[in-house]
C-alpha cells in the first residue's frame, strides 16, 4: 500500500499539467486585463454547456456515494453547479450583449464534447471512486487556480469578478470537504482501483488545459 494519501498521490500525478495551466495565456491575460473579450465569451458558453452535464456527473456521484452526507453534499453541489450556470454566466453574457438562451441554442464544441463524454461515461460506468477521480479536477484545479490568479488581481473588473469566485473562501471550504472525502477514501482502495482513480483524475485535468486552450484558439467544429 502506498503511504501517501490519495490527494498526495493525485496532485503529484498532475503536477506538469497544473504547471501548464498556470502559465497558459488565457490565464495570464486575465489576470492583466489583456484576454480578448471573444475568447471570454467563448470560454463562458462552453462553460455553460459543461456545467450542465457536470451536474449531471455529480448527480451521480451522489447516487454512489457510501454515506448520507456525501449525498447530500453531491446533491447539493449539482444544483450548485447548475446555479452557477444560470446566475454568474447570465450576467457574463449580458455584460457581452447577449441572453443566456442564445448561448443555449449555440453548438457545444468539440473539447466540451469530449470532456463531457468522458465525465459521464467514468461516473456512469465506475465505482464511486472513479467518479470521484473524474470530477475532482473540476473542483480542486480551480480551487487552485483562483487562489492563484486572486494573489495577482485583474485591472478588468469582469475578469477580477471570474477569479473572485474561485478564490473565494466559500469555493475552496466546498473543496476541502472533497479533498477530506477523498483521503477517507483512498485508505479502503486496492492499489488497481487507487490506479484507476489516478488515471480518471489526470485525464480530466489535461481535459482542463484543453478547455482553456479552445478558448483562448477559438476553437470552432472544422466540419
Amino acid at each position: 500500500m502506498s503511504t501517501r494519501t490519495l490527494t498526495e498521490e493525485l496532485w503529484a500525478s498532475i503536477e506538469p499539467i497544473y504547471a501548464e495551466i498556470l502559465a497558459h495565456p488565457f490565464l495570464g491575460g486575465l489576470t492583466d486585463g489583456t484576454l480578448p473579450r471573444e475568447a471570454f465569451r467563448h470560454f463562458v458558453v462552453q462553460d455553460s454547456h459543461y456545467l450542465r452535464d457536470y451536474a449531471r456527473a455529480l448527480a451521480v456521484c451522489a447516487a454512489k456515494a457510501p454515506g448520507e452526507e456525501d449525498v447530500r453534499a453531491f446533491a447539493d453541489d449539482a444544483v450548485g453547479a447548475l446555479a452557477a450556470e444560470q446566475g454568474m454566466h447570465a450576467e457574463f453574457l449580458t455584460a457581452f450583449g447577449g441572453s443566456a438562451e442564445e448561448a443555449a441554442a449555440e453548438p457545444v464544441l468539440p473539447t466540451t464534447r469530449a470532456y463531457t463524454s468522458y465525465l459521464l461515461a467514468t461516473v456512469y460506468g465506475g465505482s464511486f471512486a472513479e467518479a470521484l477521480g473524474a470530477v475532482l479536477p473540476c473542483y480542486w484545479i480551480y480551487a487552485r487556480v483562483g487562489e492563484a490568479l486572486l494573489a495577482q488581481g485583474s485591472p478588468d473588473p469582469l475578469y477580477a469578478k471570474w477569479i473572485a469566485t474561485y478564490g473565494d473562501e466559500a469555493f475552496q471550504s466546498v473543496v476541502r470537504r472533497v479533498l477530506a472525502l477523498t483521503d477517507r477514501l483512498g485508505e479502503e482502495l486496492s492499489t488497481a482501483e487507487r490506479r484507476r482513480v489516478v488515471e480518471h483524475f489526470r485525464t480530466t485535468s489535461r481535459y482542463e488545459w484543453m478547455f482553456w486552450d479552445a478558448a483562448w484558439r477559438g476553437e470552432r467544429w472544422p466540419v
